[in-house]
């Protein structure tokens, strides 16, 4: 089984506001419960593609942690994102056999608002051009619900893409092709010159979702000067993605309403 975009962390101070705002722009938003043994709650943006967005909130500080350090200094936004592996276990042991050197697995868990406790396994990546790896120990629908929970108002269907910034485009690459090993290292580009904007991309795609590694460039309004901002305050990442939707495609928002994640939507 392939690994596949599993979900997109959205860190922000007011979880409330944020669920009303995401809905006002024509999300189906769902509460999601909290997390034993961690400050943190959150909700859920759940696409047909099985991919969500998770908006996580913190009920008290969390010094050391990454997520509400990110938050805490630069303010609301994408953090990090997950792929499914297969088997988390079996999927870090390989890593580290192509020379990636995962940390976990670590047991998780949520409790929904029903009071359903769900139980995942997580592995962290060696440097944040990497995604963590989100395993279910329970059934996945509990976790990411299925039928009508994925439809939303505005037409949203999936993650066509997530935009990276990283530092070195050829040794990411390298990582994401060790990561995903022979069966999906086609999927796997090489790195090219981004016309007009003094930028170096690869992609990497999985499944329906295509991941654009971006290694800055220099030209104000482009996508390259947007990798160059993200590095030099959150640092290597995640920082905007595009949205598949049916039909009509929505303005993209602004960012004082999506809570900082810049989002914008394609047709399918």
């Amino acid at each position: 089984m392939a690994l596949t975009l599993d979900h997109i962390v959205i860190a922000v101070k007011d979880l409330d506001q944020t669920i009303a705002d995401y809905r006002a722009l024509g999300f189906n938003v769902l509460q999601g419960g909290d997390h034993p043994g961690r400050p943190t709650y959150n909700a859920l943006v759940v696409f047909s593609d099985g991919a969500y967005f998770e908006l996580i909130a913190w009920r008290s500080p969390s010094p050391g942690e990454r997520w509400w350090e990110l938050l805490n200094a630069h303010g609301d936004g994408i953090v990090d994102f997950a792929l499914l592996p297969p088997d988390t276990a079996t999927t870090v042991a390989v890593a580290k056999d192509r020379g990636l050197a995962y940390s976990g697995p670590h047991d998780g868990g949520r409790v929904r608002p029903d009071g359903e406790r769900l139980r995942w396994q997580t592995a962290r990546p060696p440097s944040h051009d990497l995604p963590f790896l989100c395993g279910d120990q329970t059934p996945r629908a509990l976790r990411v619900p299925e039928g009508n929970a994925r439809v939303h108002p505005n037409g949203a269907r999936g993650v066509a893409s997530l935009a990276l910034a990283v530092k070195d485009l050829d040794a990411s690459l390298a990582h994401y092709r060790a990561l995903l090993g022979e069966a999906q290292a086609a999927n796997v580009s090489a790195p090219f010159l981004q016309p007009g904007t003094g930028a170096r991309v690869g992609t990497v795609t999985l499944g329906r979702s295509t991941l654009v590694l971006t290694q800055a460039g220099p030209l104000p309004g482009t996508a390259g000067h947007a990798a160059s901002t993200q590095l030099g305050t959150r640092g290597e990442g995640p920082y905007a993605l595009v949205l598949a939707t049916d039909g009509a495609t929505p303005a993209p928002p602004p960012a004082d309403r999506t809570h900082g994640a810049a989002i914008e939507f394609a047709a399918a």
